[in-house]
């Protein structure tokens, strides 16, 4: 088995300075969680914060295991990939919920889904 203390002294640094960046960025982004004022601005910023966070630990994982065993580890792409496409469409669909739920409390009724008509005929 191979241990870490085999591992290059630049390969450390980089894999330590990459880890460190997606802590930071995943930090920053909790902290815009708990900083900003609307539900708006408060879903955007961990959303970017996991994303650029997760996408440096990620790098700096395949790194690291693609040194000590010397050769290409890849899995983490699956994990990449995953979080690429899961996360913005999790804020989409907050964000469309918030809203629909502002325009209900707004205006006092459940509007009609897209392309239902009213008892009055007329398309909203």
């Amino acid at each position: 088995m191979i241990h870490a203390a085999e591992l290059p002294v630049w390969a450390a640094v980089i894999v330590a300075v990459l880890l460190l960046l997606g802590a930071g960025l995943a930090l920053i982004g909790s902290f815009g969680l708990l900083r900003l004022r609307s539900f708006y601005e408060r879903v955007h910023a961990p959303t970017l914060g996991t994303t650029l966070g997760i996408g440096c630990v990620l790098v700096a994982s395949m790194l690291f295991f693609s040194l000590l065993q010397r050769r290409l580890v890849l899995h983490e792409i699956l994990i990449a990939v995953l979080m690429v496409m899961t996360t913005p469409v999790t804020l989409m669909l907050l964000a469309r919920a918030a809203l629909y739920r502002d325009r209900v409390e707004r205006n006092g009724s459940v509007p009609p889904p897209p392309g239902v008509r009213w008892e009055g005929g007329e398309e909203r």
